[in-house]
């Protein structure tokens, strides 16, 4: 059963593009990032309307292969061939796009876009643990606060900011009460529908209406949790995926495992739940707040990054979960190689499961990427009998 309020989010990708006219008619200006590691408060204080960029679409491949090497990430090859191009009318759009030094294959395309875009590039601390740390990263932030003001001509007061930090939390506390209606069993909200209506969020600039459509989701999901009602049986498998950012477009494995029978409960990924963990603390100096809660995200390119580890073991209890699963795009060193390391924690505390899939945005592996998963979900069914 899907709930009904979901057609409202059916068509709010494939009109994104017309969207452009209404906010510039307004009068603000976009800003484009790549990474939930950009501070979206600035933008925000600035009156201006933060837009992602990150490509989920296999269609620029070819062209971002033009310039970059074929064993590169699909993301940044997507990404890169949108803006290399010209076809992407976010990126032409953006008056400016504020980038940062999460990955190499990143910091090379932020040097390479630098030639032909108006480009800030946040240089994040190697590691999210210490007060050097944090000192760094917040004068990071104060230099992108600084950088915008210069590039849009405004002001960024204390005021401005508290207000974009009381907005943008609202709107995470409604995404975690969304994700949190599947701890339900069965799930009320399918993974797919959970992963449009977060991708929604990316390219609908009207958040007050955006928050009023989730309200309406959630009271419908809430009416279906107490009927019993949910997208999948309540014997299929709850899976948690995490890993790469999962866009609609790139949806491949999400699609596969949803097809095999096992219901996505949670996705944990930086395009998904990853970005709406924690709220900007409301006390003290807003810019330090808004630095500290960005530094917090528990991405692989931070090293230790023991807070995705704990963080997931939490999920798996909290969600009932059966398995996880780790997406990882071929060339993603830090995720590749924290794959590993994530199997054996979740194996020694929650005995949960995981099933590492490599891929690219390609249809090619979806055989075999099929095979793959039909196969795990067995050996989860037989774990769950003998335990």
């Amino acid at each position: 059963m899907r709930a009904e309020t979901m057609t409202f989010f059916d068509s709010v990708i494939p009109d994104a593009s017309a969207a452009i006219t209404s906010v510039r008619e307004q009068g603000k200006k976009f800003v484009g990032v790549y990474c939930v590691f950009a501070p979206q408060e600035l933008i925000v204080a600035a009156d201006a309307v933060p837009v992602t960029l990150c490509s989920t679409r296999e269609e620029p491949i070819a062209d971002g292969e033009k310039y970059l090497p074929r064993n590169f990430c699909p993301l940044i090859k997507s990404s890169y061939g949108f803006a290399i191009t010209g076809k992407c009318a976010f990126f032409n759009n953006s008056e400016f796009i504020i980038g940062e030094t999460t990955c190499d294959g990143k910091k090379k395309m932020f040097e390479l876009m630098a030639g032909f875009k108006p480009t800030v590039v946040l240089e994040l601390p190697q590691s999210a643990k210490g007060e050097a740390q944090k000192q760094y990263w917040r004068s990071e932030v104060s230099r992108c606060k600084t950088e915008i003001e210069k590039r849009l001509g405004v002001t960024i007061t204390d005021a401005k900011m508290k207000a974009a930090i009381t907005e943008l939390n609202e709107q995470r506390a409604l995404v975690r009460e969304l994700a949190s209606m599947n701890m339900a069993i069965p799930a009320p909200l399918s993974g797919m529908d959970l992963l449009k209506v977060m991708w929604t969020r990316n390219f609908m600039f009207d958040r007050p209406a955006f928050n009023r459509q989730l309200r309406d989701l959630i009271a419908e999901l809430k009416e279906m949790k107490e009927k019993g009602e949910g997208a999948f049986p309540k014997t299929a498998r709850r899976i948690i995926v995490t890993g790469v950012p999962t866009g609609i477009g790139a949806e491949k494995v999400l699609k596969i495992i949803e097809e095999s029978g096992a219901a996505i409960v949670y996705i944990e990924n930086c395009s998904g739940m990853k970005q709406f963990l924690c709220d900007v603390a409301t006390n003290g100096s807003p810019l330090d707040a808004i630095a500290d809660k960005y530094l917090a995200t528990p991405c692989s390119c931070m090293s230790p990054n023991t807070g995705r580890l704990e963080l997931l073991a939490k999920l798996a209890e909290e969600y009932h979960a059966d398995g996880v699963v780790d997406i990882t795009w071929t060339g993603c060193h830090t995720y590749n190689v924290e794959s590993r390391v994530l199997r054996d924690y979740l194996a020694r505390h929650r005995n949960v499961p995981l099933l590492q899939i490599e891929t690219d945005y390609s249809q090619g592996d979806a055989g075999q990427i099929r095979t793959r998963i039909e196969a795990f979900l067995e050996l989860v069914k037989r774990m769950l009998f003998l335990f």
